[in-house]
């Protein structure tokens, strides 16, 4: 076993928004944010990185060290930043397969791997939303989910290796990992998972033959949109971390993406009918023994919702996007879509309650902005926030106290993948992936966008000021 190949660095870069909205209308800021923005990555030297997708957790459980997808000398690999001195530690050193899974009470990190003895399996480290099937396991059994072969679940003690650094005493690999299971090449696995709020179980998404008989009152559904994606089935199975032991949860008729737990009430699991732009039904819930099957948000034909995401004990957070054109069938819209996503009908920010079931819009890009609708979507667990990122790549916070807009940064560079917000638990700061310092304007960076003093401190009254 090859000793640990840590990167060990400190990169702290602040910088203020740029010159982005010199706008002279009067219903228009006219001035920048002038908010600081703070890079925790640099791309110099030819390195990448992009963040977690806003599904799942960023920060350490210690709410110190900020996970990312870094790509260096040995492939992709899972890394570590501490926000407070900038100091970068590669975690992973055999690559990881699809999502990263940081531990809610646990200082641990979960990752599926390729399998065998070596724990390998990179290539799909910096990959993007966790949505789509990978080009290597396209055709591989019904539904064609995952690659072929056996993977493993890999948990990480980052308590452990974080104080080795510390010390200057890191050790091999096989000091931090621990093997929790292995699952079978009969379940095509990617790594679109979710880790449990206790930190003992993950949730994953398998393609394969054992996925052809369908939960009950489910059908096979094709592929739909302009993408050919969305054809089932697929299914989602558990592992015991302690154990190894794998159980069903559920076979679905559609292509399952972005599985997401619920942090705050362990079992739930949070998926989606993954089509890569507007699906017939977005949103599905599921608890983790397979009972409580259902939409999450029943969507409309003319809504284009995505993007979902768990806020909260009880509530999710989604995009309904729009796609630029006001009537039905303008030309350049996506085949199949209708009147999804047109003018006429809402948009904006929406948060469901998954036990009440009501759903509110709680925010909407400003119809001044040139960045039209919501595309990425977050909240803070405390239900005072939520956030988005727009198509200029702006970055907008709502208060859910008083409807307040509040744009935190101004348009992004177009860079290698969009910037998919997301709050830290204390619901002060929002961390983004940025091409803004990058020098070829596309390469990714992780940012740390600040909530200025002036919304934390803001008090809300009924009386009004004569």
């Amino acid at each position: 076993m090859s000793r640990r190949r840590h990167v060990v660095c400190r990169v702290r870069r602040v910088c203020a928004d740029g010159p982005h909205l010199a706008i002279r209308e009067k219903n228009r800021p006219r001035s920048v944010t002038g908010l600081p923005l703070t890079f925790l990555t640099s791309t110099d030297g030819g390195y990448s990185q992009s963040k977690i997708y806003q599904t799942h957790r960023q920060w350490t459980s210690d709410g110190k060290w900020l996970i990312f997808r870094g790509v260096r000398e040995n492939g992709p690999q899972a890394m570590a930043v501490n926000e407070e001195t900038g100091q970068i530690v590669q975690v992973t050193e055999s690559g990881f397969m699809g999502m990263l899974c940081a531990g809610n009470k646990t200082m641990k990190l979960v990752v599926m791997t390729g399998g065998g003895s070596g724990g390998g399996g990179r290539g799909r480290g910096a990959a993007g939303a966790p949505g789509a099937a990978p080009a290597e396991g396209r055709g591989r059994g019904p539904g064609g989910r995952g690659p072929g072969g056996p993977h493993q679940i890999v948990e990480i003690d980052l308590a452990k290796l974080f104080a080795d650094v510390a010390a200057g005493t890191v050790k091999p690999a096989a000091n931090y990992q621990r093997v929790c299971g292995t699952i079978p090449a009969t379940l095509p696995a990617d790594g679109n998972m979710g880790l449990d709020a206790n930190d003992d179980f993950v949730y994953f998404r398998v393609g394969g033959p054992e996925t052809a008989q369908l939960s009950e009152g489910l059908t096979l559904q094709k592929a739909f949109g302009q993408r050919g994606m969305g054809a089932g089935p697929s299914g989602l199975r558990s592992m015991n971390l302690k154990t190894g032991e794998i159980k069903f949860i559920v076979n679905v008729g559609f292509q399952i993406g972005h599985v997401q737990t619920n942090p705050w009430n362990p079992g739930e699991i949070v998926f989606a009918w993954e089509t890569g732009g507007k699906a017939p039904q977005r949103t599905w819930t599921v608890m983790a023994d397979g009972t409580g099957l259902r939409p999450l948000y029943p969507e409309a034909p003319y809504e284009w919702i995505t993007h979902e995401a768990v806020i909260g004990k009880d509530e999710v957070v989604f995009a309904m996007c729009e796609n630029g054109h006001l009537i039905p069938g303008t030309p350049g819209q996506e085949p199949n879509y209708g009147s999804a996503g047109t003018w006429e009908h809402p948009t904006g920010v929406g948060v469901i309650n998954l036990r009440t079931r009501q759903m509110r819009i709680v925010g909407q890009v400003p119809l001044w902005s040139g960045g039209r609708s919501d595309w990425h979507v977050a909240g803070s667990a405390d239900g005072r926030w939520a956030a988005s990122d727009d198509f200029k790549y702006e970055v907008w916070l709502y208060d859910r106290h008083n409807s307040e807009i509040t744009m935190l940064a101004g348009p992004q560079n177009v860079g290698a993948d969009h910037i998919h917000p997301t709050f830290n638990a204390e619901g002060t700061k929002i961390e983004i992936q940025s091409a803004l310092i990058s020098k070829d304007q596309k390469s990714l960076n992780i940012c740390i966008v600040p909530l200025p003093k002036s919304v934390l401190n803001r008090t809300y009254s009924l009386r009004l000021a004569n």
